[in-house]
Parts: structure tokens; C-alpha cells; sequence
């Protein structure tokens, strides 16, 4: 299947030799561009897309508020948003996390790597991390909704998923639940799957954001 991309970003030049990268890939088409993120907004009302390549700082409106808007809206068919950033700074991370997006990039990567990064997205995966998710979301707690807000929909987790989302939330990847659960990795892969499902969320990231919303899971324990 190919990977419908949109690119989203206030300079051409960047735009351009992203469309260069990704327009030789046989498994990946550009279905359009926007140089800010309310032209995006608009463009995604008439475009089909399977990932958003989502500058953070831009005029107007910035990604964050970008992808915070396009993933909130019922309207749309919600695309994954992968997250690009000049500056390697945390906060720019845990905001475009929290607004929704399913990965977070610096813009001088390998071209390599963001093709990887579009790949795995759109294939309903993160990239980032577990433990920088962990990281950002213990060190940023406190721009979380104070006090926790619980969420009905983990009354809908058997007592075995919400064991895998705590271990999720803890950081640990499929592999090191599997060993800590004593279980095949394929298990927690279904487990994760249902409790994605389950939670209406998009991947794992967001999971991680929703213990730490709902109070499941307290900064630092």
C-alpha cells in the first residue's frame, strides 16, 4: 500500500527536498503541501492523508496547535503526525506528544531515517522512545490536567491489559514486558493492540499520556 504523505512547513526550500527524499520511494506519495498550519488544516479537508509531516514552529498557527486541532476534529479522518523540529529542546517534544502527534523528529536527521520514521507511524507505531516518553512526560507532569481526570474507558481494560498499560507507561518495550510478564512477545503485542483499541487511541504515546491524564500512573512511581 502507499503511504499518502502531506508536507507541512513554512519554508520551500525544506518542503522541496523532503518531496525529492520521499517522491523516490515507491511505497510513498506527497498528496500535498501547506506552508503553514492553518493552510494545512484546510488542505486536509479536501485531502486524503496516512501521515502529516508536521513543522512545529511556523507563522500563523504553529504545529502544535496544527496537529492539536486536526487530531481533535470528527470531521476528519484522523492521519498520523509525525512532529519536525530545528531545535532539540524537550519541551517542544512533550507538546507536540501531547497534542497528539506519533513521533518526533529533528529536521537534520538522515533521509534515511525519516523515511523509517514516515514508515513506522503509518503503520500505527511511535518514534520515540518509550523511556524519552517517560522521561518528558515525568519531567512535564505538572502542564498535565491538575488534578488527574479519570477516564471511564480503563474500566473497559481486563485486569491483564491494564497490567501491560502500567509496564507501558513504566517505559518498558514489548520485549522487556514480555520477559518481566513471562510471556511471548507476540501476547503483549495483542495485549497492547486491544488496549489501543479499547482506549480509542492512536499508539502507544498516547496511551502513556492518557495513565498519566487519568491518574493511573503518578510522576516519578
Amino acid at each position: 500500500m502507499t503511504i499518502r504523505v502531506v508536507l507541512v512547513d513554512d519554508q520551500e526550500l525544506v518542503r522541496a527536498g523532503f518531496r525529492m527524499v520521499l517522491g523516490a520511494q515507491s511505497d510513498i506519495e506527497v498528496v500535498g503541501e501547506a506552508g503553514d498550519g492553518a493552510a494545512a488544516l484546510e488542505l486536509l479537508d479536501r485531502v486524503a492523508a496516512d501521515v502529516v509531516v508536521m513543522d512545529l514552529r511556523m507563522p500563523l498557527l504553529d504545529g502544535v496547535e496544527t496537529t492539536r486541532r486536526l487530531l481533535a476534529d470528527p470531521r476528519r479522518d484522523r492521519p498520523r503526525v509525525l512532529a519536525l523540529t530545528t531545535f532539540d529542546t524537550d519541551e517542544d517534544a512533550f507538546a507536540a506528544l501531547h497534542a497528539g502527534a506519533s513521533g518526533f523528529l529533528l529536521k537534520n536527521v538522515p533521509p534515511e531515517d525519516l523515511l523509517s520514521a514516515i514508515r513506522v507511524v503509518a503503520a500505527g507505531d511511535s518514534v520515540v522512545a518509550p523511556r524519552v516518553t517517560r522521561r518528558l512526560l515525568d519531567r512535564f507532569a505538572g502542564e498535565l490536567t491538575t488534578p488527574p481526570r479519570p477516564d471511564a474507558r480503563l474500566g473497559t481494560l481486563t485486569e491483564r491489559e491494564r497490567e501491560v498499560l502500567l509496564l507501558v507507561a513504566e517505559g518498558l518495550s514489548n520485549a522487556e514486558i514480555a520477559e518481566r510478564l513471562v510471556v511471548a512477545e507476540a501476547t503483549v503485542k495483542t495485549h497492547v493492540g486491544r488496549i489501543l483499541t479499547k482506549l480509542d487511541l492512536r499508539d502507544r504515546v498516547q496511551a502513556v499520556v492518557l495513565a498519566y491524564e487519568s491518574g493511573l500512573v503518578r510522576p516519578g512511581t
